[in-house]
């Protein structure tokens, strides 16, 4: 029941996701927002495309979920059933809790709101792979656009307590600029220190800084070091005025 997670750059510095069960051969795409690179993605990979999964309504995950479902006829769209209104037309809307097929793999459906009221997560235990959307990032967490502190921070408790080893599959290449404030509010940190550095020459080379894992982000990023709603209000709002 393995899955493996190949990041599609898309628009600025978006990624989708590109997901395979290596048993069965099935596959999804998370936030095709962009059709063509997408598209391409899939064909070289086989040209199957049985899900596409939804973290959150905003455009830039969303836009081009039909020009995508119109390509590969038969593929399923997974969603939150709290956003189904504002999302592209759902052929499974879930919530916490609930899970998803893709082949042989099954991943869980985790409530994550904060940057938006009905963000959802996804998880596939085979990998393992956590599908965060713009809940975390490498060093960094979504704006507050819709919810509060509370909210998120309820919500990387939940990220938080996944395994060490699960590869955080976030939604923008953020990770160099996330360093640098995560930098100014902890600068004593030594596996912050070791990250940035590393992410400073992965950028320089061209390469991709993500998927992370857990374990670093639980060591090195500043809003999963709050140690409750007040402390992480605080890093938020420094971080939003940085």
């Amino acid at each position: 029941m393995a899955v493996t997670a190949q990041p599609v750059p898309i628009l600025k510095d978006n990624y989708a996701w590109l997901l395979k069960d290596t048993e069965t051969g099935a596959t999804a795409i998370v936030d095709p927002a962009e059709g063509a690179p997408i598209v391409a993605a899939l064909e070289a990979a086989g040209g199957r495309l049985d899900l596409i999964l939804l973290t959150h309504h905003h455009g830039d995950h969303i836009a081009d979920t039909d020009v995508v479902r119109a390509r590969f006829p038969g593929c399923k769209v997974v969603g939150a059933a709290a956003d189904a209104h504002r999302l592209p037309k759902l052929d499974q809307a879930v919530k916490e809790g609930d899970t998803v097929t893709l082949g042989s793999a099954t991943g869980r459906v985790i409530d994550t709101p904060g940057h938006t009221r009905g963000q959802i997560n996804f998880f596939f235990p085979g990998g393992p792979i956590l599908l965060s959307g713009d809940t975390l990032f490498s060093l960094g967490c979504g704006r507050l656009i819709e919810g509060n502190a509370e909210e998120m921070f309820g919500s990387l408790s939940k990220l938080a307590a996944l395994p060490d080893d699960t590869l955080v599959c976030c939604g923008h290449e953020y990770t160099e600029s996330n360093a640098k404030f995560a930098l100014s509010v902890d600068p004593g940190n030594a596996a912050l220190q070791a990250r940035a550095k590393e992410v400073t020459a992965l950028r320089a080379a061209g390469k991709s800084t993500i998927p992370s894992r857990m374990g670093e982000e639980k060591r090195a990023n500043p809003f999963l070091l709050a140690k409750d709603v007040a402390a992480l209000a605080d890093v938020r709002g420094k971080k939003d005025r940085f």
